[in-house]
């Protein structure tokens, strides 16, 4: 029996370390050269996104960011052109609700006829929700899923004539290592977060043949600045503080500079599954040799997170308490002054 269970460990534990291995090996043999492209990074006003950006601008492309509210989108454009090396770089920015379908088709029309037909889509707006299931309502999943799913779909849907007329394209779908391992406390989230991976890697098996190269993106815990604009429920001042300070550990946590820069990587590469992160690395393998374990682990984790029914969804700034903003929450801090998380 001992070695029948061994047996079957070393074998996830090949088949998973062979994914690892092959996960970032390129799709396409050439690099796809983004000088004088067209990109779209939606959720590009803020955070990861507007990293992401900064780097595509920096890259030579031209750069179409899309996001929710106008105010952030004017601060964000304003920073790309501070910054972009090319005085002649289209850069320019929509205010979208990406939870609109018919909001998305007007949006791509008016990206369009700015900058020009589609070569690039990063798919990065998102949303997080944090708090218990008792906290949460049918309404937040389907938000979630509107957000994270449905919103990558209409928009690879709605670029895909776009990169075809043009000979080929790249799509990056920024999912989770939430959308790998499902964290408790952000079921909404992670729900959707599972969604986009299956819904990206199809795309990539189903769009490869017209040499649109989709690439599936997992990042771990990611210095970005996000706290301050996530959702928190139930007990929502210490549900922010654990999230705030586990998202400022330098152990845990990933700098957004570095994270974007290896994103745009993935998409010169043409890689079809990327994460990003040594402890999402870790938490995506240990899932795939031993889910039981990591579920069970995960069980004994969410008991000392806090309890709460409160449904009233406040941001980061509205749950400020002694634990949180502090001295552990200072590089998350920094990250927000940096990245329009204001």
């Amino acid at each position: 029996m001992l070695n029948g269970i061994l047996g079957k460990v070393a074998s996830a534990s090949g088949h998973a370390l062979t994914a690892g291995l092959f996960a970032s090996v390129p799709t396409s043999r050439r690099t796809f050269s983004l000088a004088g492209k067209n990109a779209l990074v939606t959720g590009g006003g803020r955070g990861l996104g507007l990293e992401i950006a900064r780097v595509l601008v920096a890259r030579g492309a031209n750069v179409a960011i899309v996001a929710r509210d106008a105010t952030e989108i004017r601060h964000a454009v304003d920073d790309l052109r501070d910054t972009s090396p090319d005085d002649d770089a289209r850069i320019v920015g929509e205010a979208c609700d990406l939870r609109d379908g018919d909001a998305i088709a007007c949006m791509l029309e008016r990206v369009r006829a700015r900058v020009g037909a589609i070569d690039v889509l990063v798919n990065n707006a998102g949303s997080i929700q944090v708090g218990p299931l008792d906290s949460m309502r049918v309404e937040d999943f389907e938000d979630a899923m509107k957000l994270h799913c449905f919103a990558p779909l209409r928009t690879m849907l709605g670029v895909r004539d776009d990169m075809r007329s043009r000979g080929g394209g790249r799509i990056a779908n920024v999912s989770s290592i939430g959308g790998i391992v499902s964290v408790p406390h952000l079921l909404p989230y992670s729900a959707s977060k599972f969604a986009l991976v299956g819904l990206s890697q199809g795309m990539h098996a189903e769009l490869a043949r017209e040499n649109i190269i989709v690439s599936t993106i997992a990042p771990g815990l990611m210095r970005t600045g996000s706290p301050r604009r996530a959702l928190f429920k139930g007990e929502h001042e210490k549900e922010y503080a654990w999230f705030a300070i586990s998202d400022s550990l330098p152990l845990l946590t990933v700098a957004s500079s570095r994270a974007a820069r290896r994103i745009v990587r993935a998409i010169e590469r043409g890689e079809a599954h990327v994460v990003i992160g040594l402890s999402a690395k870790v938490a995506a393998l240990a899932s795939g040799v031993a889910p039981g374990a990591v579920v069970r682990a995960l069980t004994i984790a969410n008991a000392a997170l806090p309890e709460g029914d409160d449904p009233v969804a406040r941001a980061g700034f509205e749950s400020e308490s002694t634990a949180a903003p502090s001295i552990l929450t200072r590089p998350s801090d920094r990250a927000a002054m940096r990245n329009n998380e204001r």
